[in-house]
């Protein structure tokens, strides 16, 4: 009697994945058959991309606990506003800390632990190649980030671990909601978004699964941001200026 091989499911790991982008990300995995593990400030026990013990630990739990890792994702961020010659260093570093280090650290334990053939998606910004007045720490580490995608992307080409990132462009999410009750930001936004309208989590996931399969893309950093990146970015402090003095 002929026995059926049962295939166990695909592996993802999504850093940042309680909230916003990587809860979409995490859903749309879910969806679409992979066994996903979420790690989060707000997850039980909570997982801070910049404690390089609790990243690893996290990692190396699932792929013990699973038998195998096929994806690891990291949408964990963190934002602040401030002119450079006015921004205190603390913050600065505070930003940089999280999206940069903290993805560092990320890619390098997952670089490590996924398998052989599996794939490591970032998500970095529309700022990783748009400078937007009062937001230095932000745009450098997000610069920083995909420049650190393609260098970890050669690194791991040996193994067959395609290592990609998205940049998204506005999308309403808890990250963005502070910003978009400021009147005049929102509609700055999208005067400089040719496609006229905001992104949604859901279509960013979508992108996220392309690069999950995407046998042949490596070192990618994809711009989802209705064509943003053709036009300028909105000057956020002003606005606040405006809005607070």
């Amino acid at each position: 009697m002929s026995q059926e091989k049962h295939e166990s499911p695909r592996v993802a790991a999504v850093f940042g994945g309680a909230s916003g982008i990587g809860a979409a990300i995490a859903e749309a995995l879910t969806t679409a058959g992979y066994a996903v593990h979420v790690a989060d400030l707000t997850t039980s026990p909570a997982v801070d991309v910049t404690d390089e013990e609790a990243v690893s630990g996290f990692l190396e739990q699932t792929r013990e606990g699973e038998g195998r890792l096929d994806l690891v994702v990291n949408s964990a961020g963190s934002s602040t506003l401030g002119l450079v010659t006015e921004l205190a260093v603390e913050e600065f570093r505070r930003v940089v800390d999280v999206c940069l280090t903290g993805a560092f650290i990320v890619l390098k334990h997952a670089g490590r632990l996924v398998d052989n053939g599996g794939s490591i998606i970032s998500l970095t910004s529309l700022n990783a190649r748009q400078p937007g007045t009062g937001m230095a720490a932000y745009c450098s580490a997000k610069a920083g980030l995909a420049m650190l995608t393609q260098v970890t992307a050669l690194e791991l080409a040996g193994r067959r671990v395609r290592v990609n990132a998205i940049s998204p462009g506005l999308v309403p999410t808890p990250l963005t909601a502070p910003a978009l009750e400021i009147a005049g930001i929102e509609d700055d936004y999208l005067a400089n978004t040719p496609l006229g309208r905001a992104g949604t989590p859901a279509e960013i996931a979508e992108a996220a699964l392309y690069l999950a399969n995407a046998a042949w893309v490596t070192g990618e950093v994809l711009d989802i941001n209705g064509g943003a990146h053709l036009m300028r970015y909105p000057d956020l402090h002003a606005h606040v200026m405006r809005a607070f003095g």
